[in-house]
């Protein structure tokens, strides 16, 4: 009967611990997606013309040489213009690798690219550390 109770226990624990995770990793996602649109909402408040293309620059924290190659060939593949930078300093993610692209801001997209990239990075145990857009001023009709 003892051990009846040690296996429902056990398994209690682990359906518990797979519930957090769950959550936790929707937490994650959700505080990402947030984190994009509240970027693109700024640029609006600061006069930023969402209609036209954006100069955007998206950052990765990357381990090796040979990550770094394999997210540039992506990432290349897609027209992005990429860069990569040592940082010496850094303990894990020796590598900056950044790419840039011109595109419309859109939340829908840029939450895409944002969810994209972060597994891309995860697929090559890196990092991917957001992106950054500057003010697009509106067209004037004369």
């Amino acid at each position: 009967m003892l051990w009846l109770l040690i296996l429902f226990v056990f398994i209690a624990v682990l359906v518990l611990a797979r519930i957090y995770f769950s959550l936790r990793k929707i937490r994650a996602a959700s505080m990402r997606d947030d984190w994009d649109a509240q970027q693109i909402s700024h640029l609006r408040a600061l006069g930023s013309d969402p209609f036209q293309a954006h100069d955007v620059d998206f950052f990765f924290g990357l381990p090796s040489e040979t990550a770094c190659r394999a997210v540039r060939q992506q990432l290349e593949l897609e027209g992005f213009a990429v860069d990569v930078q040592p940082v010496p300093e850094a303990v894990d993610q020796i590598f900056s690798l950044h790419a840039r692209r011109s595109m419309r801001l859109s939340v829908p997209d840029m939450q895409a690219l944002s969810r994209r990239f972060g597994e891309l990075a995860h697929a090559h145990e890196g990092r991917y550390d957001g992106w950054a857009a500057g003010v697009v001023a509106q067209r004037r009709s004369d």
